[in-house]
Parts: C-alpha cells; structure tokens; sequence
C-alpha cells in the first residue's frame, strides 16, 4: 500500500492496523518513497541485544562475513612496559 505524507498523517492509526495485520505501507513523498513501514520482527536473545547496543550507538555491526585475520602483535619501540610499572611501583 504506498501513502502520502499528508494522508499518512492523517490516517496514521489506520496504518498502524494495516501493518499490524501484516501489510507493508509505503509513505511517498512527491511520489517517491522515503519510508517502509512493515511488521517488526520479534528478536529474541543475542540478535536482541546486538540490536540494542547498535541502536545506542555503541556496537557497529561488521560487514565482512567470516572469521577475523589472525592476530599479529606490532612490535613498539623504547623500554617495555613492564620496566616502566616497576619504576612507578618503586617510587611509592
């Protein structure tokens, strides 16, 4: 079913029926779609919460599938660090 805008807003709670019953609503704009409005999925366990953490803002979802390269430490220059925690554990 592809809405107007205008008559969206106005019939807005018959629309959320339809989508309840199952139906897609298409809201144009101009004639252009600019939004879909379907039933939501009920998500359940991790999906749920990788939901949640993205819509937060906290999570990015990958967009490669497969497993990640094999880790490869970077070597770094100057004193280890173990040095320098001894050094600040000594000055106490």
């Amino acid at each position: 079913m592809r809405v107007g805008l205008r008559e969206a807003n106005q019939r807005f709670s018959q629309l959320v029926k339809a989508v309840k019953l199952g139906r897609e609503v298409i809201l144009t704009e101009r004639g252009k779609p600019v939004v879909v409005m379907r039933p939501a999925r009920a998500l359940v366990g991790e999906q749920a919460a990788v939901r949640d953490l993205e819509a937060a803002g906290l999570l990015r979802v990958g967009t490669r599938a497969g497993a990640l390269p094999a880790f490869a430490p970077r070597p770094i220059k100057g004193r280890p660090l173990s040095d320098t925690i001894q050094e600040a554990r000594s000055d106490d």
